[in-house]
């Protein structure tokens, strides 16, 4: 019981970025009326959380490379996705291009920032990974979110695929002094179901809004589980790609 509580205290220290950045989210849909549109608000909001993160030693040089390249990949993600009407942000602002906020790609960065964070608290290390093959699943899943709109969703087969290149992957970690691992494909499965419960809880403050939930907010559909489960690979092939160079010192940094 000891470890399980000191590793739910080293994942809440992990996600510290994602939960300011949804506390910030909430704070803005109860201010009043201001004469700076809501999502305008966000961004600056999102900005400032940055430099604090940055300045507080949350991240190393390189994760904050990371959580950029992550941000500009889920910015393009966005831009695609809200013009084929998968999901929108209804509200006003200056700062939006082709209907998304700038601070959208924010949303994305709280991931890459989890994953930054993990990297250093729990001494992440891996053994049987495959970088080239995971690298080329995880391009072909990005690239499957947009091509599904007029070609056959290949979600499932990917999904088979990345479970085949990952298959003998381990990812060890650390929980006070002891070492544990598990494979690599199951922590992918769990940090989807997270990313999950945390969309329920984005989209209920308004973060962004699904057809379905325009009319009022609705839990969003399960399958997004399996979503956030593919997509998290986008983010650990990149982060594993620009961390690889990472020296050993700032490793320990966090």
């Amino acid at each position: 019981m000891g470890q399980l509580f000191r590793f739910a205290v080293m994942q809440a220290r992990c996600c510290a970025f994602a939960v300011a950045l949804l506390g910030g989210l909430a704070v803005s849909r109860v201010l009043p009326e201001l004469p700076v549109a809501r999502y305008d608000l966000v961004l600056v909001y999102g900005i400032l959380l940055t430099l604090g993160a940055r300045a507080m030693g949350w991240e190393s040089r390189r994760d904050t490379l990371v959580i950029a390249a992550c941000h500009v990949v889920g910015l393009l993600f966005e831009l695609v996705k809200v013009r084929l009407g998968s999901w929108s942000y209804p509200e006003e602002a200056v700062t939006k291009i082709a209907g998304v906020p700038l601070y959208g790609g924010f949303l994305y960065a709280a991931v890459a920032s989890y994953v930054c964070r993990a990297w250093h608290l729990f001494e992440l290390r891996f053994t049987g990974y495959r970088a080239a093959a995971t690298a080329v699943v995880a391009a072909a899943v990005y690239i499957n979110f947009f091509t599904h709109h007029w070609l056959p969703d290949l979600r499932w087969p990917l999904a088979a695929a990345m479970v085949g290149v990952t298959a003998g992957a381990w990812v060890g970690f650390t929980v006070g002094r002891s070492r544990y691992r598990m494979p690599l494909a199951v922590s992918f499965v769990l940090i989807g179901f997270f990313l999950w419960v945390a969309e329920n809880a984005a989209t209920y403050v308004g973060a962004w809004s699904y057809p379905h939930q325009l009319e009022g907010w609705q839990p969003v559909a399960l399958g997004k589980f399996g979503a956030w489960a593919l997509l998290i690979s986008v983010t650990f092939v990149l982060a594993e790609r620009l961390k690889g160079a990472e020296a050993p010192e700032s490793r320990a940094a966090g």
